[in-house]
């Protein structure tokens, strides 16, 4: 095991290296092009600003309002009687909106609950089998300028919802609940 760490605390740099080498071989200037590429990057993420602030206010005022909580509360008989845990619901929520504000609340279900208690693994196996579908189209579909999304968000929700299926399933199966 000792060689897959060393493999994996190299494997980025050797790729960075690999790509430089056959760069130069092929007598591309290298330096100019890696310019351009940062000179278009720090312009994408300069228009990407507005969708990114809108997201994030949408998000503070739903949490804010007392929203999620009322959902959360609307749905817990139901929840209960299928054996989901409520306090796993404002995650599955909030992954396909937002990555960083998923993790703040795994973490936060990870504190109270612990790192080898079931909500604790349905937490993390939650947060790495959903994405973050609105984030994805409102960032990156916005940025380039893609009006029509909503067979692209259809699919996106559905993969999240398979995710949290599949999710929940799997840490029943394995960890029982």
């Amino acid at each position: 095991m000792e060689w897959l760490t060393a493999l994996s605390v190299w494997m980025i740099p050797l790729l960075i290296g690999t790509v430089i080498l056959i760069a130069t071989i092929r007598k591309v200037p290298t330096y100019e092009v890696f310019v351009s590429g940062a000179k278009e990057g720090f312009g994408m993420s300069i228009s990407i600003i507005p969708y990114l602030v809108g997201m994030l206010v949408a998000i503070y005022v739903f949490r804010a309002s007392g929203a999620m909580e009322a959902l959360v509360s609307a749905m817990a008989p139901v929840l209960s009687w299928i054996g989901v845990p409520a306090d796993i619901v404002p995650l599955a929520l909030l992954r396909p909106i937002s990555g960083t504000g998923a993790l703040g609340l795994m973490t936060d279900l990870t504190a109270v609950h612990g790192p080898d208690s079931y909500i604790g693994r349905l937490a993390a196996t939650l947060q790495g089998s959903t994405d973050t579908t609105f984030y994805i189209l409102t960032v990156y579909f916005g940025a380039v300028g893609i009006k029509k999304m909503g067979d692209a968000l259809k699919v996106g929700l559905l993969a999240d919802l398979v995710g949290i299926i599949a999710a929940i399933f799997i840490v029943s199966l394995i960890f029982g609940s």
